[in-house]
């Protein structure tokens, strides 16, 4: 299993990484909001959002983040910003740390099969901490 450390910016996200990328190095990933499905229905603003953005920080660990859609009432607060993501062992893990860990908290994303081809679900356990379950379909 591993964890990877999720961050939300407001529109600035590229330009974090970019930043980050000078420290840690590595390559830098980016996909932005104008490639995602119904991507029209979006502000013209938001097209060029990260919808998801990654740079390598060792040993199969990456530091990751998105920005936060105003369109979608998505609302950027210093505590709110950062996920656990984990990345589990096999889809049946990944459902039972989701159902655990989400016990008494508020889910965002009900696990389910995503555009991108992973497995996924997202949520805010009953302490306030938000955790992000990805599974790569196809890897077992």
């Amino acid at each position: 299993m591993v964890f990877n450390p999720y961050l939300n910016f407001a529109g600035n996200a590229e330009e974090a990484f970019k930043f980050y990328q000078t420290v840690f190095g590595g390559e830098l990933f980016i996909q932005r909001m104008s490639e995602t499905p119904e991507a029209e229905n979006l502000p013209e603003k938001e097209h060029d959002y990260a919808m998801h953005v990654s740079i390598p920080v060792g040993n199969g660990q990456y530091l990751m983040a998105s920005d936060c859609l105003d369109s979608a009432g998505h609302v950027l607060n210093v505590g709110n910003n950062n996920y656990i993501s984990i990345t589990p062992d096999s889809r049946e893990e990944a459902d039972r740390l989701f159902s655990g860990l989400s016990a008494g908290g508020k889910v965002e994303m009900p696990m389910e099969e995503m555009f991108w081809g992973d497995y996924f679900g997202s949520f805010e356990d009953k302490f306030g901490v938000r955790w992000m379950i990805n599974f790569p379909i196809g890897t077992k």
